[in-house]
């Protein structure tokens, strides 16, 4: 089974930054591809970056130049580095285990114009 845990989200301005983490349990991490996916209020949930285990990466268009999906895995831990934060970034942020398919509780993301 694997457990994953999210901090640092948190209210941030318009134009800010936040860094994500991810930390999971389990030791298929280093060959689990690690997204990031949220969820705003009435919205559905939608990816926004993808990491393979070879460090590829995906960025959804609606964030793409303004963020950055990285992983350790030494750590077994997955990070998304967020700048230029606008108002519709704010949702619930999720991480998720591709191949396992587990998910995070969510961390929290508001930003305030």
């Amino acid at each position: 089974q694997v457990q994953l845990v999210e901090v640092g989200g948190g209210v941030v301005q318009a134009g800010g930054s936040l860094r994500l983490s991810c930390a999971a349990s389990g030791s298929m991490f280093r060959v689990n591809i690690m997204e990031w996916h949220r969820q705003a209020p009435g919205k559905q949930r939608e990816l926004v970056a993808r990491i393979d285990s070879g460090g590829r990466t995906n960025y959804a268009d609606s964030m793409k130049g303004r963020v950055a999906i990285s992983r350790d895995n030494a750590k077994n831990t997955v990070y998304l580095q967020m700048s230029s934060l606008k108002p519709e970034d704010t949702a619930i942020y999720y991480c998720h285990s591709y191949g396992s398919d587990y998910w995070g509780q969510g961390t929290q993301v508001t930003v305030s114009s």
